[in-house]
């Protein structure tokens, strides 16, 4: 007669699968992030603006940052369904960033600037301003290249943090 040993399943795994079952499960707004990559093509644009609009119809609020492509994307969605469930923020100040993008952040009601990141990289900075989007949402959806690094790293980061993380890869 054989026995088979079944290994006992690690309790830390089973928590973070109980957590993010829970979190899918939960009906209600989320705090959702969305970023991505500046290089998007305008029918990916238009699919990111479209599912923005949905989830803050919905109900969810809306984090992103103030760049073009992704979040540019993921801002006009936002802005169409409810300007108050959205929040932007960005690397660096205001003055910092493109004036195609000042256009848009000018119909932001909730932006945040980090100007005090002013004289790091653009990619510095960044990586810090995901940062700071991932610690205050519940949920993060990415759009990136596989070389994307810095959204890589937000993505594992967020998954670090037993955040829910979707991730979508262009190529």
């Amino acid at each position: 007669m054989s026995q088979s040993i079944e290994a006992p399943l690690e309790t830390p795994k089973v928590d973070v699968f109980l957590q993010e079952l829970a979190a899918i499960q939960q009906s209600g707004s989320k705090r959702v992030a969305i970023l991505g990559s500046r290089h998007v093509p305008i029918t990916h644009q238009k699919l990111i603006e479209l599912m923005t609009y949905a989830l803050v119809m919905a109900g969810n609020t809306i984090l992103t940052s103030g760049a073009t492509g992704t979040n540019s994307a993921a801002i006009r969605g936002a802005i169409q369904a409810d300007p108050n469930l959205l929040t932007v923020i960005l690397p660096q100040s205001l003055d910092k960033q493109p004036q195609e993008s000042r256009d848009q952040l000018d119909q932001v009601m909730h932006l945040v600037e980090n100007s005090t990141n002013d004289a790091l990289t653009l990619a510095e900075a960044s990586a810090l301003c995901n940062q700071e989007i991932i610690s205050r949402c519940q949920q993060l959806i990415c759009f990136a290249f596989h070389d994307s690094h810095t959204l890589l790293q937000t993505c594992q980061d967020a998954e670090d943090q037993r955040k829910i993380v979707t991730l979508f890869y262009f190529d």
